[in-house]
């Protein structure tokens, strides 16, 4: 069975709650951009650029029956991070919840604070091109 997008928040929480140091924190993340499995090259689209990122980073999503499959890519390597950890939160869900979601786990696992300006505004532009596919999605289907 799918996790909804709580339980996958709160492993989250989980996992990051075993690190006491923010290097080992880092470490994990850039782990999620490892873990991201490649985009393909022509995805890599003015379109599905991230505006507000200081780094460059794709985002795509697709529709697979009524969930919402998210693709992502970066030049850099703690964004992409960043991003994976979002893909793994968001996708695989339906648009009406990815639109609605409340993703609290930035801000339990200290993301907010630990992260230059810049990369708070590029996960904050993350987030809503990703809730900005989905209403999309929604509206498609409506």
């Amino acid at each position: 069975m799918l996790q909804s997008i709580n339980q996958i928040q709160d492993e989250i929480i989980e996992e990051f709650s075993f690190f006491s140091e923010w290097m080992e924190k880092y470490e994990h993340i850039i782990e999620f951009g490892k873990d991201l499995p490649a985009i393909n090259d022509h995805l890599k689209s003015e379109d599905n650029l991230v505006k507000g990122c200081q780094s460059r980073v794709w985002l795509h999503a697709e529709q697979k029956d009524d969930r919402l499959v998210f693709t992502a890519d970066s030049d850099a390597i703690i964004t992409k991070g960043l991003v994976g950890l979002m893909v793994r939160v968001l996708s695989d869900h339906t648009p009406k919840e990815i639109a609605e979601s409340e993703l609290y786990f930035v801000d339990e696992i200290g993301l907010k604070e630990h992260l230059s300006p810049n990369r708070a505004n590029g996960l904050a532009s993350m987030i809503k091109k990703m809730k900005l596919y989905a209403i999309a999605h929604m509206a498609k289907t409506d």
